[in-house]
């Protein structure tokens, strides 16, 4: 976002653990060294596709670069956050209709 602070740049390596398997589907990125991810920052995984074939689980490791957001965008996403995750839900109160016999 233009003209909410300085964005830093750090690049790192990272490990991606991808899983397809009937218990779970899910891929998890752990970044090296003690880097906190806070609100506002950005995260990009560099590299191509990775496919797991289903039933398998996968390691890769990648190169990361994460964007660091400045205090006034970091304080913007957190006063936001919590409204724009109320436009993902849904609610319907509808009354059960009842089948004439």
């Amino acid at each position: 976002m233009m003209g909410f602070g300085t964005r830093r740049r750090i690049e790192v390596p990272c490990t991606v653990e991808v899983s397809n398997t009937f218990e779970s589907l899910h891929a998890h990125v752990v970044l090296d060294g003690d880097i906190a991810i806070e609100p506002g920052d950005e995260v990009k995984v560099h590299g191509g596709p990775v496919r797991v074939p289903y039933g398998e689980t996968a390691t890769f490791r990648r190169q990361a670069t994460i964007v660091k957001a400045g205090l006034i965008e970091r304080e913007w996403t957190r006063l936001t956050g919590d409204l724009e995750f109320m436009e993902l839900l849904e609610f319907s109160f509808s009354e059960k209709e009842k089948n004439a016999l």
